[in-house]
């Protein structure tokens, strides 16, 4: 009687197991740990880690704010020769908030998307005016 060695050697192994074929390889296994989880075991995951499922909330876009202090403005103001008379627009210039950093000897009117208070008081205190956008 012919014996078939092959069958013979892999009946009962491991990755035979007889005639199971769901034994064989990673193919039917449905991913690595909880990998799947929405698949074959969705009502598993529901039942012990409904948690894992799902987005909570969002995230609010962050708005960049650009500063610029007071001392750095009358800097930019003597470099560029810029005219007092006229009131200066810093949202024209790229910035949305003026902090209170530093000093101010002459008056200047600010057009500005938001200051600090300590700003608004030292720019008031030589005479100037300070706006929102």
């Amino acid at each position: 009687m012919v014996v078939r060695r092959e069958k013979k050697r892999r009946r009962g192994e491991r990755t035979y197991h007889g005639s199971h074929k769901k034994w064989r390889g990673k193919g039917s296994r449905g991913g690595r740990g909880r990998g799947g989880s929405l698949g074959p075991k969705l009502f598993r995951t529901l039942k012990y880690e409904p948690e894992s499922i799902g987005k909570v909330g969002f995230k609010k876009p962050k708005k960049e704010i650009k500063i610029i202090n007071i001392d750095e403005l009358v800097k930019m103001i003597k470099e560029k020769n810029m005219d007092l008379t006229q009131a200066i627009d810093l949202k024209s210039l790229g910035y949305n908030k003026l902090l209170g950093r530093g000093k101010i000897d002459f008056p200047v009117k600010v057009i500005v998307e938001s200051f600090s208070e300590s700003a608004k008081n030292k720019i008031e205190s030589v005479g100037g005016e300070v706006k929102t956008s």
